[in-house]
């Protein structure tokens, strides 16, 4: 298969301050992620809140500039000069989280829709309208002309969340960043826009990059996922194999925290602490081992991302079972 985006050995520091000391502290917010998505791929990344998810959209994007690392998207690497910039900002759309702030309450649909057409030059008039209308009907917006006309207000969140996708559809992206895009809508319509972005995917061969902590979203629209944990991935591969088979105890925590109308749960035991003490450095040796029950002494080192099997990616030196 052809690679759509490529990273390779991405970083990211940030600078933290405190408020009430002169005390300064480094958080690598992004330490030394490599992965690929291919064509037509949906790749997931997952993890809990802060484990550096949205940052490396923001990377992608260059919305910020990384501090060491090459992202190679369509086999050029993507580097800060107006040529590039416009490859990724045109080859590469993303879908946010919350449909209520990621568009403009005072533009109509139709000029929503119409804006990233109208920056990057694209088309006359008529052959925006056209196309604005086509990703209307992809999107299951209709009666396209009376949806076009609507202010955002008007529409439901889903209905909004719709009007992202299909701005991010205009402009024929080979790839889709969609970062949580389910999240704040009502569990009664999360599935329908998933299987809507499902169908969309397979009618353009799009590639997604698709960023959550929800698992059961991930298996339904996901194939391949890398879990994330304080900047560092510590398991890649097949989405079964890693929600059903995970080596990582990080992973496994994640799996654990599902909640499953069974009531054995109530008793069930969970091995993995939920918080680290204050008092470990978190950034030397494996970042989990404070909460890790399986934890030897070679722990105190970072363990590598080992190939295993069938293209699976574990770091730890234990490995589950």
């Amino acid at each position: 298969m052809v690679e759509i985006l490529k990273i390779e050995n991405l970083k990211k520091y940030f600078i933290k301050k405190s408020i009430f000391s002169s005390k300064v502290s480094t958080v690598r917010a992004i330490d030394d992620v490599s992965f690929s998505i291919q064509r037509g791929e949906v790749f997931v990344l997952a993890g809990e809140s802060g484990s550096g998810k949205s940052t490396i959209a923001k990377l992608i994007l260059r919305a910020i500039e990384p501090d060491s690392g090459k992202i190679i998207f369509e086999n050029e690497e993507i580097k800060n000069n107006a040529k590039s910039l416009q490859k990724i900002q045109m080859g590469c759309q993303m879908i946010h989280q919350d449909p209520y702030d990621s568009i403009n309450p005072r533009m109509k649909v139709f000029d929503i829709i119409s804006e990233p057409l109208e920056i990057h030059n694209i088309g006359n008039r008529e052959e925006r309208k056209n196309r604005i209308f086509d990703v209307l009907k992809d999107v299951k917006l209709e009666p396209v002309e009376e949806i076009s006309n609507m202010y955002p207000h008007m529409l439901s969140g889903g209905q909004r969340q719709r009007v992202v996708l299909a701005r991010a559809l205009s402009l024929k992206p080979k790839l889709i960043i969609a970062d949580e895009p389910v999240s704040m809508l009502d569990v009664s319509i999360r599935a329908e826009l998933l299987e809507l972005m499902n169908k969309l995917q397979k009618k353009h061969n799009i590639s997604f990059l698709y960023i959550t902590h929800d698992f059961a979203t991930a298996k339904f629209f996901g194939q391949r996922i890398a879990i994330l944990y304080l900047g560092k991935i510590v398991e890649m591969g097949s989405i079964e194999d890693v929600l059903l088979y995970p080596k990582h105890p990080y992973t496994q925590a994640l799996i654990d925290a599902i909640s499953e109308p069974d009531p054995e749960n109530l008793h069930k035991e969970k091995k993995i602490r939920i918080n680290e003490p204050l008092d470990i450095d978190v950034y030397e040796g494996c970042r989990f081992r404070a909460r890790c029950p399986y934890a030897i002494e070679e722990c105190k080192e970072e363990p590598p991302l080992e190939k295993l099997d069938n293209n699976r990616e574990v770091a730890c030196f234990v490995k589950l079972d």
